[in-house]
């Protein structure tokens, strides 16, 4: 054996050891980012963890049976569970990539050849038969492979992660539909209440104007207020039938084959117990778009490999057997039986500036990928703590609002009382009539605003799927050296 070729193959056997490309490590997540939030410094708050089915603390069936059906048939959830299909076959076809490959061919043919290639006895135009099996296999000395199984994989759970991103959607939007169309039923039952209570004003203004104390003015304006309140009622109906008809679409059904339970509650979502919320690091484990964002980045970190594994030889171990021949029947003898065996090598040397490039360009794509967690990282911090705010104003809204509604209705009460002892007219009667239309309307939008902002948090919280990711691996991140960024550079 010569010189030369004992460190050549020393220098294989030394590459088949190694992957070429930097080995992932999870990005490290400052301290602050895992602190508990600041919005949950509140009553209606705690910090245990919170609810994977959070839905269900509305304890209400008929909303359960909706987000299983959403669950069963939502056509977003049948495309995200189709992708994710279709990201496994790629990596189980990347995985093939580790086994031999094999390929069986058979053909025939009828033709002429050249005149000089004729041997003596033999016809220039005849039949050819030909049958074989090939087999390639790749030496995977750089990891090249093994990288880009590492990238497929790291695909999958990505794809996944959005798969739990749309169900977490759907499980917050079909409760939004089902507590607007709620929200809408109540705030038409406050509509009518209202109505009622004008009319009953219009009958004692009618009977007071026949009776000689009062004028027809008087008459008119209670009527234009009960004209105005009816004209709120096909407004709200429509509302009702519009969250009904997305309720409808998020859970895989025609308008017309809802059930009618769905439509059935009038009243609106209302929670009998504080909301957990958890802490920083719970919400950054639980976020499906910051876990798509960090396998992401996994992904993206093992193509730096695929490409680096360019620079190294590519070997690949080849053969074939089969037989060649002018009649079928020939195809069986020793004659026509032929076979090759033997390795192939590509290397792109010395020339690899193509093939820096790549390198640089994968990791481009890794830094994007990293500053793609980071921002994930911020916008779940951001969501959450813009829902938490908006919640707690929105519950101190509605108790100012609820104050203001009451004080509304014992005027309403004492000037009806006085108009019917003659002690005041019918315009203080309708004022105050005016006033409490108002605050009831107000109230009943304050608290459905109330359940949509839960929604809101219940989704920035990203519950609604099961997590299979402790907690514990978010809260083990420190403060990167540079004390700048949530995620550490590769």
């Amino acid at each position: 054996m010569s010189r030369f070729k004992i460190p050549l193959m020393a220098s294989l056997l030394a590459l088949a050891g190694c992957t070429a490309g930097p080995d992932y490590v999870r990005p490290e997540v400052q301290s602050a980012a895992t602190a508990p939030l600041l919005g949950a410094n509140h009553p209606a708050f705690t910090l245990e963890a919170p609810e994977g089915d959070w839905w269900r603390l509305y304890q209400d069936p008929v909303l359960d049976g909706l987000i299983a059906d959403a669950f069963r048939a939502n056509t977003d959830l049948r495309v995200a569970a189709a992708n994710l299909d279709r990201a496994r076959a790629l990596l189980r076809e990347t995985r093939s990539q580790r086994l031999p490959q094999t390929n069986v061919g058979a053909g025939a043919g009828y033709g002429r050849v050249s005149e000089n290639q004729v041997l003596p006895g033999t016809d220039r135009e005849d039949w050819s038969f030909d049958g074989g099996l090939d087999v390639s296999y790749e030496v995977d000395l750089a990891g090249r492979v093994r990288r880009s199984i590492e990238a497929a994989r790291a695909d999958v759970a990505a794809t996944a992660e959005i798969r739990h991103a749309v169900q977490l959607t759907v499980a917050a939007e079909t409760t939004r539909a089902y507590a607007d169309a709620a929200a809408a039923a109540e705030r038409l039952d406050v509509a009518e209440r209202s109505l009622a209570l004008i009319d009953r004003t219009l009958g004692v203004t009618q009977r007071r104007f026949e009776a000689g104390f009062g004028t027809r003015l008087d008459v008119v304006r209670v009527t234009s207020l009960r004209d105005q309140q009816r004209a709120e009622l096909p407004t709200l109906r429509a509302e009702r039938d519009a969250a009904l008809f997305r309720l409808a679409a998020l859970t895989g059904r025609a308008p017309a084959s809802l059930s009618p339970s769905a439509g059935a509650r009038r009243t609106i979502l209302e929670l009998d117990r504080a909301i957990p919320v958890g802490d920083g690091a719970g919400l950054i484990a639980r976020r499906p778009d910051v876990r798509e964002a960090e396998r992401r980045l996994a992904a993206e970190t093992a193509r730096i490999g695929v490409a680096t594994a360019d620079l190294y030889p590519n070997i690949t171990l080849g053969g074939s057997i089969g037989a060649t021949a002018t009649s079928i029947g020939d195809l069986f003898t020793g004659g026509a039986f032929r076979f090759l065996l033997g390795p192939l090598i590509n290397w792109s040397f010395p020339n690899q500036e193509a093939v820096r490039a790549r390198i640089r360009a994968s990791e481009a794509s890794a830094d994007a990928a990293l500053a793609r967690f980071d921002g994930a990282v911020l916008e779940a911090l951001r969501e959450t703590e813009t829902a938490l705010s908006a919640y707690r104003n929105a519950i101190d809204r509605r108790e100012a609002l609820a104050s203001a509604r009451d004080a509304a209705n014992r005027a309403a009460e004492i000037e009806r009382a006085r108009l019917r002892a003659g002690r005041s007219d019918s315009l203080s009667v309708l004022d105050a009539e005016r006033t409490l239309t108002e605050a009831e309307a107000d109230l009943a939008l304050s608290e459905a605003r109330i359940a949509s902002a839960q929604i809101d948090l219940f989704r920035a919280l990203g519950g609604g799927w099961s997590a299979d990711q402790s907690v514990a691996a978010v809260r083990q991140g420190a403060t990167p050296p540079n004390g700048g960024t949530l995620a550490a550079s590769r």
